[in-house]
């Protein structure tokens, strides 16, 4: 297979993951939980995102597989055929949840400013369509597909900064006032609920586990993988940081509550125009486009490794020129679906809690083996318990705020379980 996927290829999958709906879409949610701290609790859950990547850098060099969580799983426990299709489906549908929020929240930036921005159909609608176009482009060309990546992911990063920039210069707040206010909600926030919001935007992060899904069309997987990965994630952190520490700068605390899915275009226009409002627009349009292309690559991949071994339907093993057609397809409808019938607190939260739950998975994997993977004992120890006390959280803050929420993810757990059930009982 020829290599078509170099460094800087690479990066971009891992950067246009992350750099998605994350922060357009936390951003409104952390403020209305940690007023002005919302930067420095986003950010630390960069270093929650580090403690997870550790695990899958060191089992993605050592598997050098592109089903990732669910092979590095499987081939670490060969013998536990029922846990290896709950991680496999648990993992696709985290993926897919993302995906849909991804495309929630390009439709809500794409619509903020309309007669139809407060039309929940029309909302739906629109992302709907996005994820089939770039459905479309991932069928077309694998070397397509990274161009293109390449250059939103770039294009939006020279965007964002611009846009962080921008909302400073304009602002009238001065740095005393800010500095003061963010002194007082230091005193004011116990720390507890900081670690919840770093939890609870974890989802922000998901994303980097991509690039090794493209192993079989990377160029040097042993020095790619951690290089693209640990990179993108300071990168991504320094981003996400900057980006909130600007709007919460500039725009007021009530404007970015009231605003949630598209809180930094509304306070942009307020703050700067039109011109403002546009500019951060088409950037949450580049941002979410790459994260769109970049997970419908990766995930898909994934999925048609998973069916192989049988867990999942075995159509969506079928690939053509090496791409996986109907794996692709499979995540569009079912991100449609979950499109349909969700919203978007339910889909942020679904993906934090599985994504801690199965990078949590892997630190605990990657222990199994940590010599075979030449793994750091303390480091991987951090590890596991950085991530257990992550999904606790997030599974106390749902439980404390919203009950009914939590059931409803708890029955969607149980159809996704009794599904990976069916599959492990029909491979045995």
């Amino acid at each position: 297979m020829h290599k078509n996927l170099g460094f800087k290829e690479l990066l971009a999958i891992a950067i246009g993951g992350m750099v998605g709906g994350g922060i357009f879409t936390i951003l409104g949610i952390s403020v209305a939980m940690v007023g002005a701290l919302a930067p420095f609790a986003i950010a630390f859950g960069g270093g929650i995102a580090w403690l997870a990547a550790y695990s899958y850098v060191k089992l993605g060099v050592y598997y050098q597989d592109e089903g990732a969580t669910y092979s590095f799983f499987k081939r670490t426990y060969p013998s536990s055929h029922m846990a290896a299709s709950f991680i496999g489906w648990y993992t696709i549908f985290g993926y897919i949840s993302t995906l849909a929020l991804y495309a929630y929240t390009f439709s809500s930036y794409i619509l903020s400013g309309t007669s139809m921005a407060e039309e929940e159909l029309f909302r739906k609608l629109l992302a709907v369509i996005v994820i089939m176009i770039f459905a479309s482009i991932n069928l077309w060309s694998v070397k397509g597909m990274g161009k293109l990546e390449d250059f939103m992911v770039y294009g939006k990063l020279i965007i964002l900064f611009l846009i962080s920039m921008v909302l400073i210069a304009y602002t009238d707040t001065d740095w005393h006032t800010f500095t003061t206010t963010i002194e007082k909600d230091f005193e004011a926030t116990p720390l507890l609920k900081i670690l919840i919001v770093s939890s609870i935007t974890f989802v922000a992060y998901e994303g980097f586990q991509l690039v090794i899904n493209a192993v079989n069309e990377m160029e040097n997987p042993t020095v790619n993988i951690p290089k693209a990965i640990y990179w993108a994630i300071v990168l991504v952190a320094l981003i996400y940081f900057v980006i909130a520490l600007s709007a919460v700068f500039a725009i007021p605390t009530e404007d970015l509550i009231a605003n949630k899915e598209s809180a930094l275009a509304t306070g942009a226009g307020e703050i700067m125009g039109e011109w403002g409002e546009n500019l951060v627009i088409f950037g949450a349009i580049l941002a979410t486009s790459s994260a769109i292309n970049g997970t419908l690559f990766g995930a898909s991949r994934q999925m048609a490794r998973i069916a192989d071994d049988g867990y999942l339907p075995q159509i969506l093993s079928h690939r053509q020129d090496g791409i996986p057609k109907y794996a692709i397809v499979g995540m569009a409808m079912i991100a449609s679906l979950l499109i349909a019938i969700g919203g978007l607190r339910l889909i942020l939260e679904f993906g934090s809690i599985t994504f801690l739950l199965v990078s949590l998975l892997m630190s605990i994997a990657n222990f199994s083996i940590r010599d075979k993977t030449e793994s750091l004992l303390l480091i991987t120890l951090f590890s596991i318990v950085g991530l257990s006390i992550g999904t606790i959280l997030i599974l106390y803050y749902e439980f404390q705020s919203n009950p009914e929420q939590l059931l409803f993810i708890g029955i969607l757990y149980g159809v996704l379980s009794f599904g990976a059930w069916g599959y492990a009982k029909a491979f045995n």
